[in-house]
């Protein structure tokens, strides 16, 4: 529930800390005092248009905070670890709206989206009044309404489930039919490109490998012809080595006839000889590497340049051709077992589809019964609230085409306000006093069922009499039994049923500025009845109304 408001500086709230309890705390005062811009306030925390307007007046920016006390198992906690918040302890909603119409969202003191306050607000607080169109009065909610009054979500969330098991089911069919339909308008193209990749069996990275070794190759070629031509000097008929190791032998015989002379020469000569002969084994020793195969090399070219053909062919990679060899593969696969698959997704639609079917009809039929029980709760509170001659009319139109995740009932809560008029939906057809009237009843119906833990009413008893103003203070009574309830009221007898009674008035700054300023404060007993009994007579407050008022108090109490 809501623990407490905070507002600085919104409209004439200057400043204002309200601290709130369970129960029904009602909200009075003058016209003019205010009550509205407290409301206005709290719309602000709960993630409602923001505007510049709101700041008061000569401030720069203005502030309001509301801290909720919600139970460890309450759905806002889940939402708020959902989105990173820490969701222990009191839940604090704060807006801070600048002059300029800036807006910045606080949710537990960590800068949020107004979005996600939004969202949060409409879980822990409705406000219901005259021209509200926020509350019950959204065709969108009356379908999840009727559903908690019901208790039929477990039904509702299977229908959900098989609703999205039957759309994945359908989405699964489309896209093969998709498929098959595609690949056997391409399948002769198909089956020869098959037949072509096959044969060529392409190997992923096999391009970079083969265009390697042809350069291996065609340096090669090159290599040997030079090394074989240094050979042939070194070895044919021409080498240097036979008459150069001819002349050594002579040399060598005439050394002896002069000593000393000739032993360098002869020493380098045969160096020499040793140099030639090495080189003459190393170039043949190199021929032998580099025996070079024109067959290889033209092999190797043939593979390349068919691999980089088809990848020219088919717009592709070379080294994507593997893939794509198997996708084709794969598609023509699928179009050779495809009316099989297509069979079996189609059964398998078949039996998705029928079982949301019957499980949407089933849950039709629950609410249909539901439907006339939530009238009949309605329609018991309507006597006493002065609508006895009105009727409430749970709307349903049931359409398996037109189905969603919700099922297949379009649900709306229509009222009729006098017999033999035409029934429409209640924004339509009741008027603001009817409207606030029926909100009530139907709340009072729902109150156990799916309300948010904070209920506020605004003046939702204006133009009514007594014995209606009566009727609508024990109603919101009954519900305060179960939820936290704040009522804006000039309703004396409403007043008179409150646990808290709050005080709304106006009076100069606190900071003696020449301009009024809304206060709110918890009346006592005394204050209580000269309030209740200001409300039954006006301005001018007798003994006789202080009487009455007494009564009033007393009555409840009673």
């Amino acid at each position: 529930m809501l623990v407490h408001l905070s507002i600085r500086d919104i409209v004439l709230i200057e400043r204002l800390d309200l601290s709130l309890a369970e129960g029904l705390s009602v909200l009075t005062g003058e016209t003019g005092a205010g009550k509205s811009i407290l409301l206005d306030a709290l719309s602000l925390a709960l993630g409602g248009r923001g505007d510049g307007g709101l700041v008061r007046h000569g401030a720069k920016q203005g502030e309001v905070s509301a801290v909720f006390d919600l139970s460890a198992d309450h759905g806002v906690r889940t939402l708020l670890a959902d989105n990173g918040f820490d969701d222990d302890g009191d839940v604090v909603l704060r807006r801070i709206q600048t002059a300029d119409g800036r807006t910045r969202v606080f949710i537990n003191d960590r800068p949020s989206s107004v979005g996600l306050m939004r969202q949060i607000g409409l879980a822990l607080v409705e406000i219901h009044g005259q021209h509200d169109d926020r509350a019950l009065v959204d065709p969108a909610a009356h379908r999840m309404l009727l559903d908690q009054y019901g208790a039929l979500q477990p039904e509702a969330d299977a229908v959900a489930a098989a609703f999205s098991a039957w759309r994945s089911a359908r989405d699964a069919l489309a896209k093969h039919r998709a498929r098959v339909e595609a690949a056997a308008r391409e399948a002769d193209y198909l089956r020869s490109a098959v037949e072509e990749l096959s044969d060529l069996a392409p190997i992923a990275g096999e391009e970079e490998e083969l265009a390697e070794r042809r350069q291996v190759m065609m340096r090669s070629e090159k290599i040997a012809t030079d090394v074989n031509d240094a050979h042939e000097e070194l070895s044919g008929t021409a080498s240097p080595i036979p008459p150069l190791a001819g002349l050594l032998k002579r040399l060598d015989r005439k050394r002896d006839e002069l000593p000393g002379l000739l032993d360098e020469a002869i020493e380098r000569l045969d160096t020499a000889l040793d140099a030639l002969s090495d080189a003459q084994m190393s170039l043949a020793s190199a021929l032998r590497s580099l025996e070079f195969d024109p067959r290889a090399l033209e092999e190797t070219e043939e593979r390349l340049f068919a691999l980089r053909a088809a990848g020219r062919k088919f717009n592709v990679p070379v080294d994507d051709l593997p893939e794509l060899t198997a996708k084709m593969i794969g598609d023509l696969a699928d179009l050779d077992a495809g009316e099989e698959r297509l069979q079996a997704l189609e059964r398998e639609l078949g039996e998705k589809r029928e079982r949301f079917d019957r499980l949407a009809a089933e849950l039709s039929q629950e609410r249909r019964t539901t439907a006339r029980l939530l009238e009949a709760a309605v329609m018991a509170e309507l006597p006493d609230l002065k609508l006895e001659r009105a009727e409430f009319i749970v709307e349903m139109e049931s359409d398996p085409d037109q189905a969603s995740s919700s099922g297949i009932d379009q649900i709306e809560f229509h009222v009729r306000t006098n017999p033999g008029t035409r029934a429409g939906p209640m924004m339509k057809v009741a008027s603001g006093g009817e409207l606030s009237r029926f909100l009530l009843a139907l709340k009072v119906a729902l109150a156990d069922r799916g309300s948010a833990p904070t209920l506020v009413f605004d003046e939702i008893d204006t133009g009514v009499g007594g014995a209606v103003a009566d009727a609508i203070g024990r109603r919101l009574a009954r519900l305060a039994g179960t939820v936290q309830v704040l009522a804006v009221t000039h309703a004396p007898q409403v007043a008179a049923r409150a646990t808290t009674h709050l005080l709304i008035s106006k009076a100069g700054a606190a900071n003696g500025e020449d301009r009024v300023a809304t206060r709110v404060a918890a009346i006592g007993a005394a204050g209580r009845r000269e309030e209740i009994a200001r409300m039954l007579a006006g301005e001018c407050v007798t003994d006789e109304a202080r009487a009455a008022a007494a009564r009033l108090i007393e009555a409840d109490a009673r």
